[in-house]
């Protein structure tokens, strides 16, 4: 193994020195011609080393061989680089001596190729004798200097006369002119390069050969080879009588032209001809076809060797020209070309920096594998596909045409297409290219054709998909085999689609899926319900997969099919699809779920739903069963049925006890039917909820951190808020198990975020606001109103009117201040201030007496006639909160404005010092915020709190607050369309001002309360 080690590095050293000599050779301008022959020498030789690294039967003195070839060749590089251009002016006598030296390295050269033994050829006939003739060439060639600086080679006379031999690798044997006439590549022309240093183009082939005496073919040709009507070399020889061969459609063409047979002559000798008879020559068919064979295999070796070489651009260029040439001759010589070890350096090429050799190398590399499968095979095997996919984005129109030639004839073979749709961004750079038609129709119409042989294996569909393209995975969807059919529906589940696409592919595969879906085979049946789910999550195609009868199977699915030997999981996806179509939004009222004639919101749907929630059912088949009922329960018919079931049955047992559920997604579920029906069964739920072990307790924990907040923190809240807040039971459950701490710390700590919150903070914020609010509902239990007084819910209310960017917030929060101030008149008393009888009899310094007044006299409030204080009595005006209030009448939520009014109103109420009251809310100038919400909004609640608070300006005010109303130009219009179109209640009220105003006549009185 090392010894093939070292001939192999060897022969790579010699065969890099050889191409550096050839290209300094064609640099020197003394004696041109003769040192352009000498690199012929070399780089003959250099064929012959390649010949020895890849032989399989290597003679022992190989070694041996390369390394005398090895001391030649350097001591060549030495005399090259002494005649370089630039060096010093070389005398006569110095030229000869170089000269004659360079003729001793030919024949040193000569000698060790004439060692090699025979064996090393094996059955290559031709081969051995080129080399013995290269040998006995170069050991009988000198060179000469003449007098006027002429070089010319003459060959040492044998002595003993010898018949020329001919040389595979002959230089001499036939003219230029002989070559341009065959029309075949020479030699020189890999030679060539000269011409590389002044031409950019390989087109331009002009300019003369530099080596015109190696310009000739590889093996000799005989002159009966070629047919003497078209002077090229015959495909099909025949003979006619006369003897003489000719290409046989140029024979006939020539018969043609004679109209009477016994006219026709022989076209070389002129003789007649007396019969137009033509005989096949086997014997020179078979002798051209051998030998164009040998030379075929001589070239194919010849350009592997300028390619290995690569002295120069337009060599490897031409070199892989002549290979094309020799691959389109015959289709063995496709297998030679890989077979000799050419792939690789090939492939190599198509990094090249110029354009026209990237797209020769893919030309060739498209003719080895077209219509040849094993052909592919070998080229798969060494060309990294990922190079190709790079050069389809090259900005040379020809490398892209010729790369999607290449590719396009790789994806006609079916193992291959997996190893290009494998290539990263293969897939994707082809989908591009074959959408942009307008700007090269020619690619787009290749790539569509590769992206069709890319079908033939399946995962390439799905990648396709995933880039966008969808259409082969619906066609193959709709139109394949079975399996087909189960392997595109999985990759339907596992891409990742845009909403507009998931439409584009729901009008397109819903019937086939729904086909799936019912069909026997269970496999089939489960996948095209992966699918469904699916396409179903996205809520335009509710609308779609209703027109395709989705809703009738998926409900026969869940409330009809009996068979037990399927798996449970059927049910549960036939759930999510039905609860995914309806909360699409689509009309359900009388969609058809049963042959019977069943609807949607019949009782037959609902009872079943009930009794499979009963009846244990997977968890989440739980959770969309009750997202079922929750889109059911917007209907006011199917709203009633859920009730009574609920309320009749186990049902409310079975959804509080789902709230201890581990499954977080089944309690958010369940919790939101239960807010839905709290309004019409709020007290059967908290008597259920506070039956259930843990709670009300546990629907209440505080998160560790803001962004911790979780949907289930945020709907347990609100499930707690959304109670019946009367509900004393459930207000002492909570207030026995210390939850008001808890939900002060969470606020606070909501509040103190600031923006770093989780999307269910505000939500959150929402519930535990509502869970204080309901505990200001029943002040009238002595542990309620400890615990209002006890943690400040004045304060607290106040405080988050105005800290909060959330309406619900602040509605509740003035909810809670209203509740608060309706308690202020009952819990505030006259101070009663006892006086001593050591008071009476003694005289107290002043300073003293004046302490001890100030100390021993409350502070009154006007407005509720005792002693007040925001937190034990919930005074709005101590606690600063009107004026938050007012600010809150200017908010564009109409509830926020109404709750609002509704806690200023307490402070007007006949149980307060109204005169005080109006009084000191005039001061902050009341009654103009009040006439903006009238102005502002015309909802029914909003009118009559803003006019009874005006009536009770216009009662309590004076004149200046009865002026002032009279001057606002838009009450009167507001009044007069109250006094239209309101309710009872709203007319009497717009009535009494418009009475106030002097706008209607003083005929009669109205009662009316608020």
């Amino acid at each position: 193994m090392s010894d093939t080690t070292a001939v192999v590095g060897l022969a790579d050293s010699l065969l890099e020195l050889i191409s550096e000599i050839t290209t300094s050779t064609v640099c020197i301008e003394l004696e041109f011609e003769k040192f352009n022959e000498f690199g012929c020498y070399l780089y003959r030789v250099s064929i012959v080393i390649m010949e020895l690294q890849t032989t399989e039967n290597a003679s022992p003195n190989v070694m041996q061989i390369l390394q005398s070839l090895s001391k030649s060749i350097n001591l060549a590089k030495d005399l090259v680089k002494n005649c370089e251009k630039g060096s010093h002016p070389i005398l006569d006598t110095e030229l000869k001596i170089m000269m004659t030296q360079l003729g001793e390295v030919i024949k040193s050269m000569g000698e060790c190729l004439s060692s090699i033994p025979s064996s090393t050829f094996r059955d290559q006939e031709y081969a051995e004798v080129a080399v013995q003739c290269l040998s006995k060439e170069m050991m009988n060639t000198y060179f000469e200097v003449t007098h006027n600086q002429e070089l010319e080679t003459k060959e040492q006379k044998p002595t003993k006369e010898e018949p020329p031999e001919s040389d595979l690798y002959s230089i001499s044997q036939v003219t230029i002119d002989d070559a341009k006439l065959l029309g075949m590549p020479r030699l020189g022309d890999f030679l060539n390069c000269r011409s590389l240093t002044s031409h950019s183009s390989y087109q331009d082939v002009s300019r003369s050969m530099t080596l015109p005496k190696v310009a000739h073919y590889i093996e000799p040709l005989y002159e009966t080879f070629f047919c003497p009507l078209t002077k090229e070399i015959m495909e099909d020889p025949v003979t006619i009588e006369t003897g003489l061969t000719y290409e046989k459609e140029a024979i006939l063409e020539w018969f043609e032209k004679f109209e009477n047979s016994e006219e026709v002559v022989c076209p070389t000798t002129g003789q007649k001809l007396s019969s137009r008879h033509l005989s096949a020559n086997l014997a020179l068919k078979t002798t051209i076809e051998e030998w164009k064979g040998r030379n075929d295999a001589a070239r194919i070796k010849v350009a592997r060797a300028a390619l290995s070489l690569a002295s120069s651009d337009r060599m490897v260029f031409e070199a892989i020209k002549d290979l094309q040439n020799v691959c389109r001759r015959k289709q063995y010589n496709k297998v030679q070309v890989c077979n000799v070890g050419m792939l690789p350096l090939l492939v190599n090429f198509l990094g090249h920096k110029d354009g026209d050799v990237r797209c020769a190398v893919l030309d060739l590399l498209h003719q080895l594998v077209e219509e040849d499968d094993d052909g592919k095979e070998i080229v798969a095997k060494t060309i990294d596909i990922s190079m190709i996919i790079k050069l389809l984005s090259s900005s040379l129109q020809p490398v892209r045409h010729a790369s999607l030639l290449f590719l396009h004839e790789l994806s006609k073979s079916q193992p291959l297409c997996e190893k290009i749709g494998s290539a990263t961004g293969g897939i994707l750079m082809l989908i591009t290219i074959k959408y942009n038609r307008s700007v090269d129709a020619f690619a787009s119409d290749k790539a569509n054709e590769i992206l069709k042989n890319l079908e033939r294996f399946p995962h390439n569909i799905k990648c396709m998909a995933e880039n966008g393209l969808l259409e082969p995975l619906i066609y193959h969807l709709n139109e394949g085999s079975e399996d087909m059919q189960m392997e595109m529906a999985s990759y339907l589940v596992d891409i990742v689609l845009g909403h507009d696409r998931k439409t584009y592919v729901a009008e397109r595969v819903a019937p086939t899926l729904v086909s799936m879906v019912q069909s026997g085979n269970t496999l089939t049946r489960s996948t095209a319900f992966k699918a469904l789910v699916q396409i179903s999550s996205h809520h335009p195609n509710g609308r779609i997969l209703v027109e395709a009868g989705v809703v009738q199977i998926m409900a026969e699915e869940m409330f009809d099919r009996r068979i037990y030997n399927e798996p449970m999981h059927s049910k549960g996806e036939a759930a999510v699809i039905l609860a995914n179509i309806l909360e699409s939004g689509v009309e359900y009222e009388n969609l058809q779920v049963s042959t019977q004639g069943h609807t949607m919101t019949s009782d037959y749907v609902l009872y079943s739903i009930a009794y499979m929630l009963k009846n244990s059912t997977p968890d989440e088949l739980n959770v969309n069963l009750i997202r079922i009922l929750l889109c059911l329960s917007k209907s006011p018919k199917s709203m009633a049925t859920i009730v009574s079931i609920t309320k009749e049955s186990d049902v409310s047992y079975t959804l509080t006890a789902f709230i201890n559920n581990p499954h977080e997604e089944l309690v958010v579920a369940t919790m939101k039917l239960l807010i839905t029906l709290s309004p019409y069964m709020g007290h059967t739920l908290v008597e259920r909820l506070c039956k259930t072990r843990g709670q009300p307790e546990n629907l209440i924990q505080s998160p560790t951190e803001i962004t911790c907040i979780t949907e289930k923190h945020a709907i347990s809240a609100k499930f707690l808020a959304k109670l019946p807040h009367q509900n004393l039971t459930l207000n002492l459950a909570l207030l026995s198990k210390n939850v008001v701490p808890t939900v002060l710390q969470s606020i606070n700590l909501i509040q103190r975020s600031g923006t770093r919150r989780s999307r269910y903070a505000t939500a959150y914020l929402e519930g535990l606001v509502g869970v204080l609010v309901r505990f200001t509902t029943t002040l009238y239990e002595p542990q309620m109103l400890f615990l209002a007084r006890n943690f400040n819910f004045t304060a607290v209310f106040t405080e988050l009117l105005m800290k909060t960017s959330s309406d619900e917030v602040q509605r509740l929060s003035a909810i809670g201040l209203e509740n608060l101030s309706l308690e202020s008149t009952n819990l505030s008393t006259p101070p009663k201030i006892k006086k001593t009888k050591l008071l009476k009899v003694l005289t107290l310094p002043k300073s003293l007496s004046f302490s001890l007044s100030r100390k021993k006299t409350p502070l009154v409030c006007p407005v509720h006639r005792g002693s007040c204080s925001s937190q034990n009595t919930f005074c709005l005006i101590d606690a600063k909160a009107v004026d938050r209030l007012l600010a809150c009448l200017e908010h564009e939520n109409v509830e926020v404005v109404e709750a609002a009014l509704s806690a200023l109103c307490t402070l007007l109420d006949d149980k307060v010092d109204v005169d005080k009251s109006v009084s000191m809310l005039s001061e902050v100038n009341t009654i103009q915020h009040v006439l903006n919400v009238v102005k502002e909004h015309r909802q029914e609640g909003l009118w009559q709190k803003s006019f009874w608070m005006i009536e009770r300006f216009l009662l309590k005010g004076g004149d200046k607050h009865a002026s002032d109303i009279a001057q606002d130009r838009l009450l009167p219009a507001t009044l007069v369309s109250a006094f239209h179109h309101g309710d009872m209640n709203t007319r009497q009220m717009a009535e009494k001002i418009l009475r106030h105003l002097n706008k209607i006549p003083n005929n009669y009185a109205s009662n009316y309360t608020i």
